[in-house]
């Protein structure tokens, strides 16, 4: 299936979805109405409703992405893509335990550089100034995810590019510039 940026995934019972290409955000809503960014998703990645017991959980396209979704029938009838699978949400899950991790730190500062070196670990592309992130997320995404608010976000983005930690690149990608080119 494909969807455009900015397109919600529907979760079905007992379905996974798989990215084949472009980027998911996992999120929910609050009942105060606030929203959590709960992680992202990226190629050859699952997500969907039997891996969560979030209530108000989305997903939602932040690019272009070609999905294909599976029931858990087919998947266990298949060896091959059962041990895919299991890697799969094994990366998910080390990525939901150091989010969860980042929101332990009491700093903003520190939040906010362990999720820009996580995007840039894991899905940043090599570029002549470190690892470009090449997904438009809002700084109210960053602050959602972080437990914070946008402008605290947007305070410290400012310091980072300050410090040369930071850049923004021609096309408004940010820029992990400390972090070695893989």
């Amino acid at each position: 299936m494909h969807l455009s940026a900015g397109s919600i995934v529907p979760l079905l019972k007992n379905s996974f979805w798989f990215v084949n290409s472009g980027m998911v955000k996992l999120g929910a809503v609050t009942e105060q109405g606030d929203e959590l960014l709960l992680g992202l998703v990226g190629p050859n990645e699952p997500f969907g409703e039997p891996l969560t017991m979030v209530e108000a959980y989305e997903a939602v396209t932040l690019t272009d992405c070609h999905l294909t979704c599976l029931t858990y029938d087919e998947i266990a009838n298949e060896p091959a893509l059962m041990a895919s699978m299991v890697k799969a949400i094994g990366a998910r899950l080390r990525q939901a335990d150091f989010l969860l991790a980042l929101l332990g730190l009491r700093r903003v500062e520190d939040r906010v550089r362990g999720f820009l070196e996580l995007l840039a670990n894991e899905y940043g592309e090599p570029c002549d100034r470190g690892l470009r992130i090449g997904l438009r997320l809002t700084h109210q995404d960053i602050a959602s995810a972080l437990s914070t608010t946008r402008v605290t976000v947007t305070r410290v983005i400012g310091q980072l590019k300050e410090q040369g930690w930071l850049a923004i690149d021609g096309r408004r990608h940010l820029v992990v510039s400390h972090l070695p080119r893989r």
